[in-house]
């Protein structure tokens, strides 16, 4: 019974230190998000240095287990971890965005940058498995099923913490409050931890246990000094979901328009009363391509693939009243900002669907066709690699009519970059005609910058484009273009490959870029 008692206070103490190591690693990546985006080189980042942090910590721990087993050391690693997991935020604050890791390689400074603010946190909480295993072991006998069962634990603890996190955590409480939660979470068992085992002379006034008095102490009110000067250390966000940290403010200049960025980007400037309002050059480019393609159609059928503040769909449903305009927004939480702080009206007609681009393309009836499908997804850190391969071009050929177009933003350097050509061919592969478009006539100044391609089976005429664009409008944005056989020449000259489902490495594409 002795036993069972000891393998229950063991079991339940290891599963709640993996649940929050793993709840600290999915997290992490919510945090670093406005700073280094969410792309392969980010969650590579933090799953190497938490796996890092966990080997380091079982061999720390080893080591100290067989010099001080006792449950006052296992006490103070729980300790330890609460105050470096409330710490995290004040941590990231000061170096996630640091000008220490400027000029560094890719690669290493995103790894620098996380080791910073998560390895001393992993390594802390992956001693405690060691160190309870050398509480638990009374038979040396039973050794191969006290130290199985008590990693089963561990892993059943890691298992659950992801599950919850990604599942219901992040969306229940929010980024912030979910690190105060766990950071809590580990006080108290630290706390009970402390007293799981019977230690002698664990009241006895002596050096060893004022100093564990005075830690605990200093525990609290550095977590009370904390909470109180929350306001130099936390980012105000509108809200957090489970995609975005979703931003909305005044723009400094114009307090009548809102900005919108979601992570670190800035996605969206909208006039919330003004739906007529276009800030953006390659928004502006969008509207005149489409007044073009559908000059004689009163009721067009839109698809917006991207949210965002809906300046585009907003636009649209007020310069075409007869339209259709459907909008794949991944993230609820985002269609929620934009109908309370963007202007987006709760009776609109535009409608959303709020799930996966491809997704909703697959589940849709290809039968109902629309006249201008706009892919616009694409941030600058990150990009949904599966909206850019040759399988989903041809299901967005699928659902567009014979004379549609496909009109997507992208962002990358037209000199330098290796995203953009890679996209444009593999785009060339479905459709007849591909054009790319630019406010800049200067295309080899490789800057970066928001270039517009567009894709359809029917070639624009440019000199009628320009000519019906001028004649409708005082300026003309999209007054730039590559297409034909210059734009073939510049795939050669940067033996741009095909993205298909099997390979897309957008992410190493887009290093140059956020190098």
């Amino acid at each position: 019974m002795r036993q069972f008692s000891a393998m229950l206070k063991a079991n339940s103490i290891v599963f709640v230190s993996s649940f929050c190591v793993m709840v600290t690693e999915l997290v992490a990546a919510r945090i670093m998000a406005p700073y280094i985006g969410v792309s392969l080189y980010t969650w590579t980042s933090i799953i190497g240095v938490i796996l890092g942090g966990i080997a380091l910590g079982n061999y720390l721990g080893g080591k100290i287990a067989d010099r001080y087993p006792s449950s006052l050391v296992l006490a103070i690693v729980f300790l330890a971890g609460s105050l470096l997991t409330f710490a995290i935020p004040f941590i990231t604050s000061l170096v996630a965005d640091s000008v220490w890791f400027w000029g560094m390689p890719l690669m290493l400074g995103f790894v620098l940058r996380i080791a910073c603010i998560f390895l001393l946190p992993a390594v802390i909480l992956s001693m405690v498995s060691p160190l309870v295993i050398k509480l638990t072991l009374a038979d040396l006998g039973k050794t191969g099923g006290v130290v199985g069962t008590i990693y089963a634990f561990s892993t059943v603890g890691s298992i659950f913490g992801t599950f919850m996190t990604g599942f219901y955590f992040i969306l229940w409480f929010g980024i912030r409050t979910l690190i105060l939660y766990v950071g809590g979470v580990l006080f108290v068992t630290g706390l009970v931890a402390m007293f799981a085992w019977n230690v002698p002379d664990r009241w006895r006034l002596s050096t060893r246990n004022a100093a564990v008095l005075l830690a605990v102490l200093v525990g609290l009110a550095g977590l009370f000094t904390a909470f109180q000067l929350r306001a130099l250390w936390e980012e105000d966000y509108t809200a957090e979901s489970i995609y975005h940290n979703i931003q909305v403010t005044p723009d400094t200049f114009n307090q009548e328009a809102r900005i919108l960025r979601l992570d670190r980007t800035t996605h969206s400037y909208v006039i919330p009363d003004d739906p007529l309002f276009l800030r953006y050059d390659y928004i502006k480019i969008f509207s005149e391509l489409i007044s073009y393609t559908c000059r004689d159609n009163a009721a067009p059928g839109f698809l917006h693939l991207g949210g965002g503040g809906y300046s585009l769909p907003r636009y649209l449903d007020a310069v075409y009243p007869h339209s259709k305009n459907d909008v794949v927004e991944i993230d609820p939480a985002v269609t929620q900002v934009a109908h309370q702080e963007l202007g987006l009206p709760p009776d609109t007609d535009i409608r959303t669907f709020n799930q996966d681009a491809r997704l909703y393309l697959v589940q849709r009836d290809a039968g109902q066709k629309y006249d201008v499908v706009v892919g616009d997804v694409f941030s600058d850190y990150s990009t949904p690699y599966h909206l850019t391969t040759l399988e989903f071009a041809r299901l967005v050929k699928q659902h567009m009519k014979p004379d549609g177009i496909y009109l997507v933003n992208i962002i990358d350097s037209f000199r330098d970059g290796q995203y953009m050509p890679a996209f444009i061919n593999t785009l060339g592969s479905v459709f007849e005609h591909i054009h790319v478009f630019s406010r800049s006539a200067n295309w080899e100044d490789g800057m970066l910058s928001n270039y517009v391609i567009a894709a359809a089976d029917n070639p624009i005429d440019f000199s009628g484009f320009l000519d019906f664009t001028r004649e409708n409008r005082q300026d003309v944005t999209a007054d730039n273009i590559y297409e034909g056989e210059r734009l073939q020449d510049y795939l050669l000259r940067k033996n741009a490959i095909l993205l298909t489902d099997d390979y897309a490495p957008t992410d190493i594409l887009l290093a140059p870029l956020i190098r």
